[in-house]
């Protein structure tokens, strides 16, 4: 029985490899605790399969049979050469077979650990451990103890070579799934690539197929502007051939009224001088037979003829007489009796000759175009507003209508003044603000049509007779007939008089348009029929019309919407002529046995008690703050 001592030639490379390999002086039990303290540590408590028999039991059994029987132990050396090896081995007098069987029990796979960082301590720790080892192999021991120590170093060196296989497993298994990883990492960016480059193709061919799209319907609808424009211009087109078509038509209707109006206008001058040439040869025959009659019977008839013409003298002078007591408000042979003054009835007079006149003209127009005429008149009237824009604007279409109708002028301007005074008659005829708007356009259509003025406030005469002022008294008993209520501006519904109460309401919208009209001055046009015959009016209101019901509310109506520019004028004479009203007119009134009284018998002193001329009538000033009375833009 001999031992061996394991002597490594290189001493650091020895070094080197024992600071790698796993501790070589371990025992089985010192394995086992160390592999329990690593389970402890990690918190795994699974059975460790080193608590079962060692592997190497079963050999250690074997080799000491074989101890017992005699045979002799091997002998394991350890070198870095071949060439060492057999040296040794013929050193210490062993044959080939048996360091070839030691060869065989210490062959295995080396791994590499180039990453792993060795400090000098640890490097120390193990020359340490072989020097321990080299002192501890050159002790002599029993045949038993030498071969346990083989088989735990045999062991130990099975554990080194499992735990360097699981390394070189592991790390070729790393390697593998490094080589997998890094071939995945490429497969997936190829794929990536390949998808982007699909996706851009995808994407120029959704381009090219959206620009093909998009200039499919640009074209689509280029077209049909296209045809839509042509549309256009053949409506347009067609709409100025129709327009044409109607101005030619309606220039030769044009032309041919005008011609049959100056036709007729030729024939009636013709036939007026055929009747005045025939009066003319009338009169010069008639002339001439009564000189021959006169030469022939000279004598004869010379005291006859001054008698005849003294009888004549005195017949023309009592007609004079007569004529002037009854122009001095005399009763005539109806029992009604006239309360004006001579210069309202004069004026009167004059404005209902020439509306008359023209009225009579009326039954010689179509009636269709008379009433699309007057039809055209009313719409406009009811589109007046109280603001300075809508005031110029409907004087303007008034201007316009007249001066462009189909109708004589004259007649024209009578529509105009009928229907703008009829609205009166209307719920909006009674509001203030109306009126003093309608007075407006009235003034400026008259600026441009002076006659307009004429025929409104002879339209205003018919429809109410206190504008003028006038009264008419039955002087007689039985004179109160329905002719004289008719006559003073009741109407008959049914074969029956209205009612007094409706008659006064229907009274005060045309007085309030009459007071509107005679304080409308605007700036750069004169009014014809100014403040100045309202304070006219006034005046002959008092001294010539009596004091009862319906003079009365003409009178409220009057000064309500005209007070406050008459107090701004004629500040001193117009609280005199209030004086005049309060001290006479009122207790006349009052005076008259009729219970219906009180009612305007207290607006009239509210009037006076409350001053109420101080204020500013609503309406008075147009929107946009332009006076009604004073200046107009």
């Amino acid at each position: 029985m001999g031992f061996i001592k394991l002597e490594p030639r290189c001493p650091q490379r020895s070094a080197i490899v024992a600071s790698v390999d796993p501790e070589p002086n371990w025992t089985m039990n010192d394995l086992l605790t160390e592999l329990n303290t690593l389970e402890e540590k990690l918190g795994y408590h699974s059975p460790s399969p080193l608590k079962q028999p060692p592997p190497g039991y079963q050999e250690i059994l074997k080799v000491e049979e074989l101890v017992s029987r005699g045979h002799k132990p091997f002998v394991m050396s350890i070198s870095d050469d071949d060439t060492s090896g057999d040296d040794d081995a013929e050193s210490y007098g062993e044959s080939e077979d048996e360091v070839s069987e030691a060869k065989s029990l210490v062959a295995g796979a080396r791994f590499s650990c180039n990453d792993l960082d060795f400090s000098d301590s640890e490097a120390s720790e193990e020359e340490l451990d072989i020097n321990s080892t080299q002192s501890f192999l050159m002790h002599k021991n029993s045949l038993e103890e030498g071969t346990l120590f083989e088989l735990e170093r045999e062991h130990q060196q099975k554990v080194k070579e499992q735990v360097r296989s699981t390394l070189s497993a592991l790390e070729l298994d790393y390697e593998k799934n490094c080589y997998r990883s890094q071939h995945a990492v490429l497969q997936i960016e190829k794929y990536i690539e390949e998808r982007r480059e699909t996706d851009r193709s995808l994407d120029k061919q959704y381009r090219c197929k959206i620009a093909e799209v998009l200039d499919s319907h640009l074209s689509a609808i280029q077209r049909d502007h296209q045809k839509r424009s042509l549309i256009e211009e053949q409506r347009i087109k067609d709409d100025a051939a129709i327009e044409e078509a109607k101005r030619k038509e309606k220039a030769i209707y044009e032309e041919e009224v005008r011609r049959e109006k100056a036709k007729a206008e030729a024939e009636a001058r013709e036939k007026a001088a055929k009747l005045a040439e025939e009066r003319r040869l009338a009169l010069e025959t008639a002339k001439k037979e009564a000189q021959e009659a006169a030469r022939k019977e000279a004598e004869r008839a010379a005291a006859e003829a001054a008698e005849k013409a003294a009888q004549n003298k005195v017949g023309s002078s009592a007609q004079n007489a007569r004529e002037r007591k009854e122009g001095s408000s005399s009763s005539d042979e109806s029992g009604i009796k006239v309360m004006a003054a001579d210069a309202a009835l004069k004026s009167e007079a004059n404005r209902l000759r020439i509306y008359n006149d023209v009225a009579k003209e009326i039954p010689s127009i179509p009636q269709k175009e008379f009433e699309k005429y007057g039809r055209k008149m009313f719409r406009i009237v009811s589109q007046i507003t109280g603001t300075v824009e809508a005031v110029r604007s409907k004087a303007q279409d008034f201007i316009s209508t007249i001066n462009g109708s189909v109708l004589p002028h004259p007649i024209s301007i009578l529509v105009f003044a009928q229907k703008i005074v009829s609205f009166c008659e209307t719920p909006r005829g009674n509001d203030d603000r109306f009126a003093f708007a309608c007075a407006c356009v009235i003034l400026l259509v008259s600026s441009e049509v002076p006659v307009a003025m004429d025929f409104v406030l002879a339209e205003l005469h018919k429809a109410c007779i206190y504008t003028v002022p006038k009264h008419l008294h039955p002087s007689k008993p039985d004179a109160q007939s329905k002719d004289y209520w008719k006559m003073i501006g009741y109407r008959e519904e049914d074969s029956k008089l209205e009612s007094s109460q409706s008659y006064l309401k229907r009274l005060q919208p045309y007085m309030k348009l009459y007071a509107a009209l005679v304080q409308t001055d605007m700036q750069g046009i004169r009014n014809p029929h100014g403040l100045e015959h309202g304070w006219a009016w006034l005046a002959m209101f008092l001294n010539t019309l009596p004091a009862n019901r319906s003079t009365a509310f003409a009178l409220d109506a009057f000064l309500r919407m005209t007070g406050f520019a008459l107090y701004r004028r004629y500040k001193s004479q117009f609280i005199k002529i209030l004086d005049v009203i309060s001290r006479s007119y009122l207790p006349a009134l009052k005076k008259r046995d009729d219970q219906k009284l009180g009612e305007i018998v207290n607006r009239l002193e509210g009037y006076l008690d409350d001053k109420a001329y101080l204020k500013e009538p609503e309406g008075w000033r147009l929107q946009e703050g332009y006076l009604l009375s004073e200046e107009f833009v």
